[in-house]
């Protein structure tokens, strides 16, 4: 009697991989995923650090405004000076005298770009971004005798223009 293998070789043809399936929820997935996909718009504004080196160059003409926010209220020097000083009002900083104050300044010195924030230590960031905000830019109701009016005789408020006031914003610690 011959003796019989247990073990037989079974000729397994290998199993090939059907992708299809994942390839259809891929093409379902894929332009449902950008369609709600949310893009937000970045902008990114670029600070300079003030100078350690003394005394105005050349293109600051003599006059660099610097804001200076303490604890007690907002200080506007020049450098040396204070020019003026803003309270808090209801335990917040007076954001809107300080905006008059900088469209005066750059009022009086038009081709002035520059200034500077100054911070204490222990103000919180949100203000640093409100007091520079303030500084770069206005934004002001023109009139528009064509267009909707409000019963003071401005535009209604998607008519407000934005103006630049010193774009070139430096940042530091308050002295």
């Amino acid at each position: 009697m011959a003796r019989r293998h247990h073990y037989k070789r079974r000729s397994k043809d290998a199993h090939e991989i059907d992708v299809t399936t994942f390839l259809n929820l891929m093409v379902v997935l894929v332009p449902f995923l950008l369609i709600t996909a949310v893009f937000s718009r970045l902008s990114i504004v670029e600070l300079n650090l003030p100078s350690t080196a003394g005394g105005p160059t050349p293109n600051e003409q003599g006059f660099r405004p610097e804001v200076i926010v303490r604890d007690a209220g907002i200080e506007i020097s020049n450098g040396t000076n204070i020019i003026a000083t803003i309270p808090k009002v209801d335990d917040e900083y007076d954001l809107k005298t300080l905006s008059d104050f900088v469209v005066a300044l750059k009022l009086e010195y038009p081709k002035q770009d520059a200034a500077s924030v100054l911070m204490e230590r222990q103000i919180p960031y949100d203000y640093l971004i409100q007091v520079m905000d303030v500084v770069r830019s206005v934004e002001i109701a023109e009139e528009n005798p064509d267009g909707p009016q409000d019963p003071d005789g401005l535009q209604d408020p998607d008519g407000l223009q934005l103006y630049a006031l010193f774009t070139e914003i430096s940042v530091g610690d308050a002295p």
